[in-house]
C-alpha cells in the first residue's frame, strides 16, 4: 500500500462523496470521474474540498494526509465554501444529520419541561417553588433527555427524579391528611347537628379547589387529576377522595375512553383506586368510632373523686 494513497472525492455540489485508493494524481482524476458520473475523458480540475486549493503537482498530492477529500470540477464549475454552494442548498444533503440534530434540539427547547430543567440547573433549591404539575412533568421526562438538559450523568438524574417523586408524594400525603380531617369534622358536624366554623372555612376556601386548573369537558376531571392518573407510580395514592370516588363511579369503559388505555391496564387502576378509597373510608370510620367511645357526661369525672363522695355518704362503722 506504500505506492497507493487512500483519499475521497466529491463533486462541487458535495451531495455524494466516494473513497478511493489510487497510485497517482492522474488516476484520481480518472477513477473519481468514473465514480461521480462524469463524461469520460472530460478535463477536470482537482481542488481541496475544504479550501479550494488547486492540486496539480504530483509531489504535493503525495504530501497531503491520508483520506484527504478532493473536489473534481469541470471547466465551468468553481469551488465555493460549504454553505454557499449552489445558492446555499447543496449542503443540505450532506449536513442532514446536523440539521436533524438541530431540529431535535429546537423541539426540546420548545418542550414545557425544558425551562424547568434549566431552572433546576441554575438552582436545585427552586424545586420547593415548583407546582405539582411542574414536578410531574420533570418526573415524566425520559432520564437521558433530562440528563442532557441538566448536564448531569444519568445516574444522578435518576436520583433527582426519584427525589422529585418523593416531594410529590409528601405533598399528596399532606393534602390527604387535611382531607381526612375535613371529612371527620363534617361527620362531627352532621352527628352533633351544630355548624362549626372550622368546617365552614375550608369549604368556603375550597380545600379541594383546582387552583385555577381547567376542567376537561369530556371527562369531567381537572387537568391535575388526569395528569396524576397517567403518572408512573401509584397514582391512586395521590388523588383526593372525591377524585377516587369519581373514578370508581365512572367505571371501566368510561375510564378507558378518558385515559385511552387498554382494558387490563385500566382495570388494574380501578382496582387500586377502589382499594385506596376503601382504606380511607375505614380511617374515617375508625376516627368516628373512637369519638363515639369517648366517656360522656359525669362519666368523665375522675374515679377518685367519685369514691370520695360515696365515702362521705357512708356512715362510720365505729363510734367515737
Amino acid at each position: 500500500m506504500a505506492d497507493r494513497k487512500p483519499c475521497k472525492v466529491c463533486s462541487f455540489t458535495r451531495q455524494k462523496s466516494y473513497g478511493l485508493v489510487v497510485p497517482s494524481l492522474e488516476e484520481l482524476k480518472v477513477k473519481g470521474s468514473e465514480f461521480l458520473g462524469f463524461t469520460p475523458h472530460d478535463p477536470v480540475t482537482v481542488v481541496l474540498e475544504d479550501d479550494g486549493t488547486i492540486v496539480e503537482d504530483e509531489a504535493y498530492f503525495w504530501c497531503l494526509p491520508l483520506n484527504t477529500k478532493f473536489m473534481l470540477l469541470h471547466d465551468k464549475e468553481t469551488w465555493s465554501p460549504l454553505r454557499r454552494v449552489d445558492g446555499g442548498t447543496a449542503w443540505m444533503a450532506r449536513d442532514s444529520m446536523i440539521l436533524e440534530s438541530d431540529v431535535l434540539d429546537t423541539a426540546r427547547v420548545a418542550a414545557p419541561w425544558w425551562g424547568l430543567a434549566l431552572q433546576l440547573k441554575q438552582d436545585l433549591a427552586s424545586v420547593i417553588l415548583m407546582s405539582e404539575e411542574d414536578l410531574q412533568s420533570l418526573v415524566d421526562v425520559p432520564c437521558p433527555e433530562l440528563a442532557s438538559a441538566l448536564g448531569f450523568q444519568e445516574k444522578k438524574t435518576e436520583n433527582l427524579q426519584e427525589t422529585l417523586q418523593r416531594v410529590l408524594d409528601r405533598r399528596e400525603e399532606e393534602r390527604q391528611s387535611k382531607e381526612l380531617l375535613q371529612l371527620f369534622l363534617k361527620a362531627v358536624e352532621k352527628e352533633d347537628g351544630q355548624p362549626q366554623q372550622e368546617t365552614r372555612r375550608p369549604s368556603e376556601g375550597g380545600l379541594d379547589a383546582p387552583d385555577g386548573m381547567e376542567v376537561d369537558q369530556a371527562s369531567g376531571f381537572i387537568s391535575r387529576t388526569l395528569m396524576v392518573l397517567k403518572g408512573k407510580t401509584s397514582p391512586e395514592t395521590r388523588l383526593s377522595t372525591e377524585d377516587l370516588q369519581m373514578v370508581v363511579a365512572k367505571g371501566l369503559e368510561a375510564m378507558q375512553q378518558v385515559l385511552r388505555w387498554d382494558k387490563v391496564r385500566t382495570s388494574t387502576l380501578l382496582q387500586d383506586c377502589e382499594s385506596e378509597l376503601k382504606r380511607r373510608l375505614q380511617q374515617v370510620q375508625a376516627a368516628q368510632s373512637m369519638r363515639g367511645n369517648a366517656p360522656q357526661g359525669d362519666s368523665s369525672q375522675p374515679p377518685n373523686e367519685k369514691n370520695s363522695e360515696e365515702s362521705e355518704g357512708t356512715p362510720p362503722q365505729r363510734g367515737n
